[in-house]
């Protein structure tokens, strides 16, 4: 049997019901700031699988190779090549749009089909007798961007999430090259059959503080890293969908940042240099993984986080409260307790 990573992993979230504490969520937590570690909870350096997370660093290549000028990508391609969508018309549309701009068919993508995550998409594809195809993935938008820099790279569009081909290649040293990694960076399977990275949390933040502040990099891909998140901030339901927790996030610092959610409880945020906030009014990138992979052990930490840090200013915006706090209701729709932030910020900084 493996070995159990995070076995001493602290406490991030608690559970109530009727006033006691019914269940709690583990994790790790890593701020990087200015070109160095601001903050670690848990074991930061531990590796872990990163999934949709690395979504706009593996976006990077299209435009090294000028794909995003040659394909006419705006705002809605370039969040949907980043996203995890919920599989809307819009979505769907916007992917069989991309797909066509390179001659490329729906058959190609190589991310099986699943039922939309949009409830009323799915309702209404049941409704009408539809099965979900390829399009409505989750992934679609990062795989039609895989097969454009595929075909520009000469690779078999059929073996075209190979990760010894040369688009691959290109996109591993993308990643690399943000987290400040060895190559070649290890590997797994993702859950759409796409190569997913295996980083230490700390190394995940860095890269998103790059994603943040990339001067450092060349004008190119610098102007890449400015163009995606730039992207989400105007199109922050393409990115992920309308009741989602990014589009929430994104709308609260509209501008200002990029966040992005990965399977199994991992999740990272950029936030642009900004002199206003006052803890840290540098770049910064933030990456979190809950244990037990859920999402509600992350979303109340992450959301108090970034009061801590001064990103929304005094007060967490009204449309981020229930994602801070979340209710806890009976079938009756009775609030009976919650899900919040159990760190207690202020030991921590005092230990840095």
């Amino acid at each position: 049997m493996p070995s159990l990573p995070f076995a001493a992993a602290p406490v991030f979230a608690t559970v109530s019901r009727s006033g006691r504490v019914e269940s709690c969520h583990h994790g790790a937590l890593a701020v990087w700031h200015e070109g160095a570690p601001l903050l670690a909870i848990g074991d930061v350096g531990e590796p872990v699988f990163c999934r949709s997370a690395t979504k706009p660093l593996q976006a990077l290549p299209l435009f090294d190779r000028g794909l995003d000028r040659k394909l006419g990508f705006g705002a809605p391609e370039i969040a949907l090549v980043c996203a995890s969508h919920d599989g809307t018309d819009r979505h769907v549309a916007i992917v069989r749009d991309l797909l066509a701009r390179g001659g490329l068919r729906e058959e190609q993508l190589g991310c099986g089909p699943h039922a939309p995550f949009d409830a009323a998409t799915r309702a209404a594809m049941l409704r009408a007798g539809l099965e979900p195809l390829r399009v409505h993935n989750n992934c679609s938008g990062k795989h039609t961007g895989f097969l454009h820099l595929a075909a520009a790279c000469g690779d078999d569009l059929a073996g075209y999430l190979d990760p010894q081909c040369a688009s691959q290649r290109e996109v591993a040293a993308a990643v690399a090259e943000l987290a400040g990694a060895s190559a070649p960076v290890p590997l797994g399977v993702d859950g759409c059959g796409a190569p997913t990275f295996v980083l230490p949390l700390l190394a995940l933040a860095r890269a998103f503080a790059t994603l943040a502040a990339p001067a450092r990099l060349g004008v190119v891909r610098a102007a890449a890293c400015n163009a995606i998140v730039d992207a989400a901030g105007s199109e922050p339901a393409l990115l992920a969908g309308e009741k989602r927790f990014c589009a929430a996030l994104l709308r609260a610092l509209p501008g200002r940042a990029f966040a992005k959610n990965g399977a199994e409880g991992v999740y990272a945020i950029a936030l642009r240099p900004d002199p206003q906030r006052r803890r840290c009014p540098g770049a910064v990138g933030i990456a979190i993984k809950a244990i037990d992979g859920s999402e509600r052990g992350y979303q109340p930490v992450l959301v108090d986080l970034l009061l801590r840090l001064g990103a929304f200013g005094d007060a967490v915006p009204a449309s981020l409260r229930d994602w801070r706090v979340q209710p806890v209701r009976n079938t009756r729709g009775e609030r009976v307790g919650d899900v919040q932030c159990a760190i207690d910020w202020s030991v921590h900084e005092a230990t840095r």
